[in-house]
């Protein structure tokens, strides 16, 4: 799959809810429009919330953006003279993808090697969260979780495996249930010392599955 160039995209610059030149007003007009594009009567009583509703679900959905890495941390990283593989697995995962706005269900597999630091372990999975709620590619969103965790650390090592369903290739186009998606990322050992990328890899092996 070919990437969209990201080169002057930066996900912590992008205008927050407050300053948003769209209003909530405006978005619900453009849902009602998508609803008479659909051959709906938004004005039917099963229809008539709609447009709010999606809209609070869409500003939920993507609330990532709404998100920096320092407010997240608060403070949760601590000095410890540790060298020992760090592992959080099967971390949930719920995102959009960017060409469709359809789910992204599945898991993130997060393990780094300290130098000096750790981080507090909900942390990890609140990183997985931010970067998940915004409009995504899969293999952009594990390389946003290994360089967070690359640029707060400082480690020996970071290695972030993504297994993932895309609803765009299962309710849509190919339509094909049980199809999963496995992207990766190595940064420091994890990419130099395959023995350490090994036992990464044997410690996050299972059969992917929706649990």
């Amino acid at each position: 799959m070919t990437l969209p160039s990201i080169t002057t995209f930066n996900p912590e610059e992008i205008v927050t809810e407050s300053q948003s030149i769209v209003s909530e007003a405006e978005m619900q007009a453009a849902v009602r429009t998508l609803l008479l594009g659909m051959g709906e009567d938004p004005d039917r009583e099963g229809l008539r919330d709609t447009p709010k509703r999606v809209v609070k679900s869409l500003k939920f959905l993507s609330s990532g953006y709404q998100q920096s890495l320092d407010e997240l941390l608060n403070g949760a990283v601590f000095s410890e003279d540790l060298d020992e593989m760090v592992l959080v697995r099967d971390i949930d995962l719920f995102s959009s993808c960017e060409h469709h706005i359809l789910p992204i269900i599945g898991k993130a597999h997060v393990a780094y090697i300290p130098n000096g630091k750790v981080i507090g372990l909900s942390k990890i999975a609140r990183i997985c969260e931010m970067y998940a709620r915004r409009l995504q590619v899969q293999e952009r969103l594990t390389a946003q979780i290994a360089d967070a965790l690359q640029g707060l650390l400082k480690p020996q090592g970071v290695a972030v495996v993504v297994e993932a369903s895309h609803m765009c290739m299962v309710m849509r186009g190919v339509q094909k249930p049980g199809s999963w998606t496995s992207t990766s990322s190595m940064r420091g050992v994890f990419s130099s010392d395959a023995r350490t990328r090994q036992e990464f890899f044997n410690l996050i092996a299972h059969s992917p599955a929706i649990r």
